[in-house]
């Protein structure tokens, strides 16, 4: 009797081990659609998240692997941990305190991250404007036509790199690109311009060699 009792209490243990731990493997499954939106809830793991049509959200202090979508918007809350953002057609805005491991890149959309934002990759775009706020990007700021704002505080350690239109970079843009590097902004290595743009920098902001522009000077929050 007295074995038959602690074999059952064995059964019991290790059976509420595995309801206490089944929440948190469902969590981080992937999530892969063709049509329709994809939300992460807050606070909870997920593996990738892939959609072609439709948007993702990931809501605040949710973790995730990578997230992409063809044709839709990545909307993402505070604190929230992620591998890597990309979208084809639709914008991608991060709200304070993002730690991305990777890249975050659109074709035609915009790129904004708020303060506080760590990013281990690159940001890229093609036709989308690009904005960073008190953020540290660990890579570069790549695009062909979108405009560019390292907001103040911001660091980006990789340089800036604008590639000429081409069969491999095509713009939709037909105005000017402006350029602003904000107040205690610093972007290390070059800042390589391949076609014209507006380059203001601000006079407490630190860059590196700039080939293809001339920077101007301003006080002020704006030029």
């Amino acid at each position: 009797m007295k074995h038959t009792r602690t074999a059952f209490a064995l059964s019991l243990a290790i059976g509420m081990a595995v309801l206490a731990t089944a929440p948190a493997a469902v969590a981080q499954q992937s999530i892969d659609k063709v049509n329709g939106s994809i939300s992460a809830e807050a606070g909870q793991s997920y593996g990738d998240l892939e959609t072609v049509n439709g948007s993702i959200r990931i809501d605040d202090g949710a973790r995730v692997r990578d997230a992409g979508t063809v044709n839709g918007a990545i909307r993402a809350g505070t604190d929230i941990q992620v591998d890597s953002l990309s979208t084809v057609n639709g914008g991608i805005r991060v709200a304070e305190n993002a730690r991305i491991a990777g890249d975050v890149s659109t074709v035609n959309g915009g790129i904004f991250i708020d303060r506080g934002g760590d990013i281990g990759g690159n940001v890229e775009t093609v036709n989308g404007s690009i904005g960073l706020v008190d953020t540290d990007l660990a890579g570069g700021i790549e695009t062909v036509s979108g405009d560019v704002t390292v907001g103040a505080g911001s660091h980006v350690r990789g340089g800036i790199r604008y590639h000429k239109p081409g069969m491999r970079w095509f713009s939709m843009k037909r105005s000017t690109p402006r350029v602003i590097i904000g107040p205690d902004a610093r972007v290390d290595g070059e800042l390589v311009f391949e076609h014209e743009v507006n380059l203001h920098v601000h006079r407490s902001a630190q860059i590196g060699q700039v080939t293809g522009a001339t920077a101007v000077r301003f006080d002020g929050a704006t030029p």
